[in-house]
């Protein structure tokens, strides 16, 4: 997957994607995994070594975070093999329009799992923060110790229940695809 700027350029007319790194700031003081694109090993990925989560739970993640990078910032993640079809050529309005939808779902998580659902998926996913930095934001009466126990546990539930309520919706819809990869 390689992470791809949506905006086009007003100078250039139509745009070609132009692929974004870490700057060499963020690339000093992260772990990254991964070839194309990098990605900071997170949270995620830290429950999904542990076992404390399974590999659906963190593609429904994954799934989370596209669709608030794409609702909320206007960058959307294509496969590397992916073709545009002819038919699926945006204008800038139905291109605001798919961000709509996008945005749409992110509402409708957030009507599944709560407010202090989504916090945890954007302290996870969007923030990157680790479980010791969440532990201190989220309990700072706690011992960092047992604050880092409580958050780690909490993500894992959500992260749980975000996999629970994807895998509801694609049986409602009838689908294997999200509609998410129907749009593009």
């Amino acid at each position: 997957m390689s992470r791809i700027s949506s905006s086009p350029s007003p100078a250039r007319g139509a745009t070609a994607p132009v692929p974004l790194s870490p700057t060499p700031e963020r690339l000093a003081r992260s772990v990254f995994t991964g070839s194309a694109p990098l990605r900071v090993l997170n949270t995620v990925q830290a429950l999904l070594n542990a076992g404390d989560i399974g590999q659906d739970a963190a593609n429904a993640a994954e799934r989370w975070y596209r669709d608030w990078m794409f609702a909320r910032e206007g960058v959307a993640d294509y496969a590397p093999a992916a073709q545009a079809a002819s038919v699926t050529r945006h204008d800038a309005v139905s291109w605001q329009l798919v961000r709509g939808r996008a945005s749409a779902r992110l509402a409708d998580v957030r009507a599944a799992l709560g407010g202090c659902g989504e916090v945890r998926l954007c302290l996870m996913m969007v923030r990157e923060m680790s479980f010791a930095q969440m532990g201190k934001t989220l309990f700072p009466h706690l011992s960092e110790a047992r604050a880092r126990l409580k958050v780690s546990a909490q993500c894992a539930m959500v992260l749980e229940q975000l996999d629970s309520f994807y895998a509801t919706a694609r049986n409602r819809h009838g689908s294997e695809k999200s509609s998410f990869e129907k749009e593009f």
